[in-house]
């Protein structure tokens, strides 16, 4: 008897299902929101040195106070690093000896400061602290220190999951993140700013990993696809509310209190969630896997199948996972079933690490394969998604339109997971975003509309390969290394996302360079997952045998002891 058997009889698709992927769906609103809040809360400004303090005594308006005090770039606006030593007064015309005072036009840098046009955001992190010019790089630093906190979390939360469970450290996830959130929002210096948002990302992760595993454990093979997607729209969504709630709240500090209060509301309902059956079964925990699964068929409903789920049943079924219904316990055979489930135990039992996912071959390729994909869709997606001021569109708009362009592409990649296959899908995605992102390296750049149309079309590739990479990756790994799986490949996706901000500084120096390393990325990565085993129709595999073995994921091969017990089962 696989799980998905026992998950049949208490109500594969009832009303706890329902409920319990829709009340963990609603969180993931809200991680766009912290993913991209970078967007708003470190928006550069039009900016300029401030004029020179002695000015105040002379009756300029602001206009003559600027065109005395800092010269022009080669596009006629106002130098960002640069002022004149002196104030050029031969720029208005006057008579007199102050006329040739400063002449020369030596420049210098910003002595007193920085004067910011707040018209977008009336206050940003760079306006408050000064990103700008030599300090101009920190603002990619803040967004690494926040991809570094994700990479952490991956880390710590995937192989912790493992150990203590699903739900729990979903539980410490939300209340790190409503922590973390709040924390940032009154930072006084960038320092704390730096931490606190490193602590944000450390949640993001342990809510990612868990909520996506809770949800895939709970549910049957054959809506799996569609819930993924639908999880994943939640994700789309939360760009959407992000773009209105930074119209409404152009604080920065105000913005990150607002995107972060809801985390305590989720933290609390979080308590109903229940631990994965699964999981519990897989971890020789029986009592507490059946009474969890008795508790999912009161729920629905069917609380007099739950009671036929005893522990001597559960015992013989769950853990042997045979493939054919088994409700009733044969004490002619109790006896060989218990000695068949050594086996199995001994593939479920002990503790299980990051190591187990490059021991055996199968699953060794699958690991490098993997983490390739989600490098490059990770690192090629916050490279277009983080940089949303160079299209010189309106920020508001631009987002919503980013975010936008999720809907068509996930319901196109959602068709080809069904009909054509995981890995084509998955392939296909990340070859098109390439293409797309190269032919934008050969538009002028005076072409603005074409550029961002290119981009978008090349965002929504790879938003369509994210949505294919978290259930794909859930689909190849075995439960009993699913998180650590996981972990492992939001790891490097997380690492790819830490580098895409440091790339794009290489544009100062080569402008077409950022472009050609975004689009060369996804399409080798396109490359390494035609060698991923394709997933579509199958079952989840539970151990590492699972995968291994030419069957296909989640059919153990038949031993003839086992054959004999499923023989037995009949006869029951």
């Amino acid at each position: 008897m696989a799980f998905a058997d026992l998950l049949e009889q208490v109500g594969s698709t009832g009303r706890f299902q329902v409920l319990h992927v829709t009340l963990l769906s609603i969180p993931i609103l809200m991680m766009a929101s912290h993913n991209l809040l970078q967007n708003f809360v470190a928006l550069v400004p039009p900016h300029h040195c401030s004029a020179h303090t002695n000015l105040s005594w002379f009756q300029l308006s602001p206009e003559e106070t600027l065109q005395i005090s800092v010269p022009l770039d080669p596009a006629g606006r106002p130098q960002r690093c640069q002022r004149y030593v002196t104030p050029q007064w031969h720029l208005l015309n006057y008579n007199g000896s102050s006329a040739e005072e400063g002449s020369d036009g030596v420049l210098q840098e910003c002595m007193d400061g920085w004067s910011y046009n707040l018209t977008v955001m009336t206050s940003t992190i760079i306006s408050d602290w000064d990103l700008v010019c030599d300090l101009r790089s920190l603002k990619e630093m803040a967004q690494t220190v926040y991809m570094g906190g994700v990479l952490a979390g991956a880390l710590i939360f995937g192989s912790l999951s493992d150990r203590f469970g699903r739900r729990n450290l979903l539980l410490i996830s939300y209340l790190l993140m409503a922590v973390s959130g709040t924390c940032t929002a009154f930072s006084s210096t960038f320092s704390l700013f730096c931490l606190f948002r490193f602590g944000c990302g450390m949640a993001l992760s342990g809510l990612v990993l868990n909520s996506f595993s809770l949800i895939v454990e709970w549910i049957p093979t054959r809506v799996r696809t569609v819930t993924g997607t639908m999880t994943g729209y939640c994700y789309t969504v939360g760009q959407l509310i992000l773009a209105a709630v930074a119209y409404f709240i152009r604080d920065w500090r105000w913005l990150t209190l607002a995107v972060s209060l809801p985390f305590y509301a989720f933290f609390l309902f979080s308590w109903w969630f229940h631990e994965s059956s699964r999981w519990l079964a897989l971890k020789n925990k029986p009592e507490e896997a059946v009474e969890v699964l008795k508790s999912v068929a009161r729920f629905n409903g069917r609380q007099e199948e739950g009671e036929k789920i005893d522990v001597k049943v559960k015992q013989c079924c769950i853990l042997v996972i045979l493939n054919e219904p088994c409700f009733k316990t044969c004490s002619l055979f109790a006896q060989m079933l218990q000695e068949s489930m050594k086996k199995e135990m001994s593939n479920v039992q002990g503790s299980y690490s990051v190591l187990d996912l490059f021991r055996t071959p199968k699953m060794r390729i699958m690991t490098i394969c993997l983490s390739v994909v989600w490098l490059s869709t990770s690192f090629a997606y916050y490279g277009l998604a983080m940089d949303l001021q160079k299209f010189g569109v309106d920020i508001y708009l631009i987002q919503v339109i980013f975010g936008a362009v999720d809907i068509p592409a996930k319901v196109v990649i959602t068709v080809c997971m069904s009909y054509v296959g995981r890995r084509p899908s998955q392939s296909g995605a990340l070859v098109i975003a390439g293409i797309t992102i190269l032919i934008n390296i050969l538009v002028p750049y005076d072409k603005q509309t074409i550029r961002t149309c290119l981009a978008v079309v090349g965002k929504g590739c790879l938003a369509a390969s994210f949505n294919c990479c978290y259930l794909y990756s859930g689909e190849l790994y075995p439960t009993i290394l699913r998180q650590n799986g996981m972990g492992w490949v939001s790891m490097m996706a997380r690492v790819g996302a830490m580098v895409a901000p440091m790339v794009l500084l290489t544009g100062d120096h080569v402008p077409w360079l950022p472009g050609l390393i975004y689009g060369g990325a996804p399409i080798l990565s396109g490359i390494a997952a035609i060698f991923l085993p394709e997933t579509l129709g199958m079952h989840l595999p539970d151990t590492v045998q699972d995968v291994e073995e030419d069957d296909p994921p989640g059919h153990s091969a038949e031993s003839p002891q086992t054959g004999f017990l499923r023989s037995s089962c009949r006869i029951c």
